[in-house]
């Protein structure tokens, strides 16, 4: 796998993290329960795995933000 596409994919696990630690959600469980997201799942994508777009439009929405706001976060 390309190098830079995991560095890319770690760092959108790292945003996808910090708007659930900015929600107050301390513990992602908790956070996957309560919107319906499988808990390893989730663990996954705040990991930096691969998944698909649905997922990540889910998540704007949960967080109330558009996709521009969320890439805005991403380094």
């Amino acid at each position: 796998m390309n190098e830079d596409y995991e560095l890319k994919r770690k760092a959108i696990g790292l945003r996808i993290k910090e708007l659930r630690l900015a929600a107050g959600y301390g513990s992602y469980e908790t956070f996957a329960v309560k919107y319906g997201f499988g808990r390893r799942n989730y663990w996954s994508l705040e990991n930096g795995s691969n998944f698909k777009v649905n997922t990540l439009l889910k998540i704007v929405s949960v967080h109330k933000i558009t996709l521009e706001e969320f890439f805005k976060g991403v380094k």
